[in-house]
């Protein structure tokens, strides 16, 4: 206070030129007190005004940045920005995270047809695990597989259903996983037979694997498991599956291609991912293990265990090169 007080004080005509005082000095018994309430808040504005907005004026006073008065158009400290404004970001930030959830775990697809019934009935939503086979893991038997058109199996052009606003609304969230895609030409079948397997059907059924024969309690009741009609002996060639709906007499699956390249076999490369829920509607949602009759003693392929034990026979005599290479290093190092 003192400081401000002298400089209100000092000026060009001195301490006896009466012109030189100013309206609110000291000396001015009608302003008392008050005129250093002003001198000091000029000062103590013209100070906040240069430091805060970085240009004070001339006369002392700040710019549109002085302290106690933000400009216009600024948040105040502790104001929440408007819920519209971080709208858009919520929505940016939503889509981009379907669409790394349906490109590399998890992504839901409709079932467009019986042919899986009683599994799985026309209009359900499914759940498909896309993160398994990232870490190499193919398909197994028993298991319920969305895999795209190995070619012919499906109408060439899908069929176009509702108004072009609503086709192009379902694109888009088909193409970020917020729904299914109504583009995609995808099947869904169970994996019978793998890479090394041999698939048979005689007669009515059962389905044999291996030489082993399958119950199969998930076949649409009344259905035989094999079709008179249809009978075959596949060997599955590596690197691709056979498949077969559960509803046996309303799946065109492999049985119906094998006149086509691939033997009605599908390319593991194919293959989406594991159904592993019924997640829609609610009122059947349902997980969809793999059934035990295919975990049952023998029924994998003998060649299946070539690849294992060849892999052993070269790791035995791998694992005592090296114990060897170590055991000489430390006996140079202690001599």
């Amino acid at each position: 206070m003192g400081d401000l007080v002298t400089g209100a004080r000092s000026g060009a005509g001195g301490p006896e030129d009466p012109g030189s005082r100013t309206a609110g000095s000291v000396d001015d018994p009608g302003a008392g007190g008050l005129a250093v309430e002003r001198t000091s808040g000029a000062a103590a504005g013209a100070a906040a005004g240069t430091d805060t907005a970085g240009h004070g004026g001339p006369d002392g006073r700040s710019g549109p940045g002085e302290a106690g008065r933000p400009g216009k158009g600024a948040r105040k400290p502790g104001q929440q920005r408007s819920f519209w404004k971080e709208l858009p970001i919520l929505v940016g930030i939503a889509l981009v995270l379907a669409l790394v959830i349906k490109t590399f775990f998890v992504q839901a697809f409709s079932i467009p047809s019986g042919s899986m019934q009683n599994t799985l009935q026309k209009g359900d939503r499914v759940l498909v695990d896309k993160l398994t086979p990232w870490f190499g893991a193919g398909p197994e038997r028993g298991e319920a597989v969305v895999f795209h058109d190995p070619g012919g199996w499906l109408p060439e052009e899908p069929v176009q259903r509702g108004s072009g606003a609503v086709r192009g609304l379902q694109k888009v969230l088909g193409w970020v996983g917020l729904m299914p895609s109504a583009d995609e030409k995808d099947l869904i079948k169970r994996v019978i037979g793998v890479g090394g397997d041999t698939v048979e059907c005689h007669g009515s059924g059962p389905v044999e694997v291996n030489g082993k024969a399958l119950d199969e309690p998930y076949v649409f009741p009344g259905a035989p498991a094999c079709d008179p009609d249809k009978q075959f002996t596949v060997k599955v060639p590596d690197g691709r599956i056979w498949v077969m709906g559960d509803h046996r007499n309303d799946s065109s699956d492999s049985r119906f291609h094998m006149d086509e390249p691939g033997g009605g076999t599908v390319p593991v490369k194919n293959v989406v991912g594991r159904a592993f829920v019924v997640a829609w509607p609610l009122a059947r949602w349902a997980t969809l293990p793999v059934p035990g009759t295919f975990h049952q003693p023998g029924l994998s392929a003998a060649g299946s265990l070539v690849p294992p034990a060849a892999g052993l026979a070269g790791a035995v005599p791998l694992t005592l090169l090296v114990r060897r290479s170590r055991r000489s290093c430390r006996t140079r190092a202690s001599a």
